[in-house]
């Protein structure tokens, strides 16, 4: 009994260590993927699994750059303003060894866009965008869309490539890609493995495998790694005790709070700017997590963001004034706020959500928590949303890692946006006539929208924007990147000894 407890007392991930041999990455997550459904690979923990991993798109970004480079396509034209031609790579294959075609594409183009599935990617990247992708040979497809469209293959570097035998009523549980990795095993609950696809069109990465676990505590997810239990740990904290085996970089992810501000108190604008003023964000900063305080839901380099809007100020007294005056004029600032919190989502959430009800009862409102693990969250993300909620403040991040303002605006902001809980027929319109506008004057027509969502709107209240930490075992070599945190690419990591 002494040496069997010895023996469980040893490993910090608990009663399931990774275990694996020196060809396996071995990666810690704060939480297991909600699905790997490709055409919800815009959502953060879904697509640090599977882009450019399991599934590939036809174009992709530089996160560095900001240029769109070739990936199952290796060059696209303009014909007109709502037609463009592209030229599909030859001699890729299927995990499932089918050959990936111009139907392919097309077929997984309609499927993210056009399906009953309501796809993550539909509501995000095209919203009510409409598209037409048609087959010309096996390796010419022309995409058309209903209005004109200046970044569509920015848009469909978004829609993972998967074969057309893949379902089409209902999410598939293990998806079939091109990408360098395959699925291996899901054990739902415990671990998800990936194999290395022999049949890769690009070249081979270096491990032959890469097995995810999860832990909910940064601390553990640190300590595998010092204690050589796992070879890449994310979400990290700086005292979670990472030690010199922690790699802090900037992110594109911004944390805020989504108001549903069709529900009283906040629908009265005083309340919403009232939070706003509310809340100490060099405080949350400095004391809770990683980052600095932003006003807009961008961050630099993203065409659309705004300089001139500042972070909202921290003036507690000004808060209580508009609380004051909205209580005045029979607005109920009694009712119950509930602020639905989201565990992992970043490192000390819970803790950050504390302080954001402490700031907002100082101002005279009533709030409360309720911490969801990802999958009951996701129920308040995304449309259609619970019923008999209340008024509710979302506790949210978001990373545009496309670079264009197009992927926040309508999706979290628009009036039918599939994350929005409110929005207006002018915000819609500013928004609508960006998304037309390219060069110079698209970067005006969107700055022009984040500043009318500032001033008039106030949907939201934007706290910070982001950087993270991650760890790196001495065995493995990895420069994480402003993408890292939507899409670990396992064909970057490289052994170190």
């Amino acid at each position: 009994m002494v040496a069997l407890l010895a023996v469980s007392g040893c490993s910090v991930a608990g009663a399931d260590p990774i275990g694996e041999g020196p060809d396996t990455l071995r990666i810690v997550l704060p939480e297991e993927p909600p699905t790997l459904e490709p055409c919800d690979a815009s959502l953060t923990a879904t697509g640090r699994v599977t882009r450019a991993n399991v599934t590939e798109a036809l174009t992709e970004r530089d996160p560095s750059t900001g240029g769109l480079e070739q990936a199952l396509a290796t060059k696209w034209a303009r014909n007109s303003p709502t037609s463009w031609t592209f030229t599909l790579r030859r001699g890729v294959t299927f995990h499932d060894g089918s050959r990936f075609t111009a139907e392919a594409a097309a077929f997984s183009i309609k499927r993210a866009t056009d399906s009953r599935l309501n796809c993550n990617v539909d509501g995000y990247i095209f919203t009510d965008s409409e598209v037409t992708a048609t087959p010309v040979d096996d390796t010419t497809l022309e995409v058309t869309t209903a209005k004109p469209d200046p970044i569509l293959p920015l848009r469909l570097s978004f829609v993972e490539i998967v074969p057309p035998s893949t379902d089409t009523r209902a999410r598939v549980r293990e998806p079939i890609g091109t990408g360098p990795y395959r699925i291996d095993e899901w054990n739902q609950g415990r671990f998800l493995r990936l194999k290395r696809f022999p049949g890769y069109w690009g070249k081979a990465p270096q491990f032959a495998a890469a097995k995810y676990v999860w832990r909910a505590e940064g601390s553990v997810r640190a300590a595998m790694v010092t204690n050589d239990e796992a070879d890449v740990a994310i979400g990290l904290a700086p005292e979670d005790g990472a030690g010199d085996r922690a790699v802090e970089f900037a992110t594109n992810e911004v944390s805020y709070l989504r108001m549903d501000a069709t529900k009283a108190p906040l629908d009265d604008i005083r309340i919403r700017r009232a939070i706003n003023y509310a809340l100490d964000r060099e405080g949350l900063v400095t004391a809770v997590f990683a980052g600095r305080p932003s006003g807009q839901l961008v961050s630099k380099g993203v065409t659309g963001y705004n300089p001139r809007i500042r972070p909202w100020p921290y003036d507690p007294d000004r808060a209580g004034e508009l609380v004051a005056q909205a209580r005045a004029d029979g607005v109920p600032t009694d009712t119950t706020i509930t602020i639905i919190g989201r565990n992992g989502i970043y490192p000390k959430a819970a803790e950050a959500m504390e302080v954001v009800q402490d700031c907002l009862l100082k101002a005279g409102l009533k709030v409360e928590i309720k911490m969801l693990d990802v999958n009951a969250w996701l129920e308040y993300l995304l449309r259609p949303f619970p019923t008999g909620a209340g008024p509710t403040l979302l506790q949210a991040q978001h990373g545009n890692q496309a670079g264009d303002a197009a992927f926040t605006l309508g999706q979290i902001y628009g009036s039918k946006g599939a994350q929005s809980s409110y929005g207006t027929p002018g915000l819609d319109a500013l928004t609508a006539r960006a998304q037309l506008a390219s060069g110079k004057e698209r970067q005006k027509a969107f700055a022009a929208a984040f500043a009318h969502q500032n001033d008039e709107v106030v949907r939201d209240a934007v706290l910070a924007n982001m950087t993270a930490i991650m760890a790196l075992s001495p065995h493995v070599r990895y420069r994480p990147d402003s993408a890292t945190n939507d899409e670990m690419r396992l064909a970057d990591m490289r052994r170190a000894d």
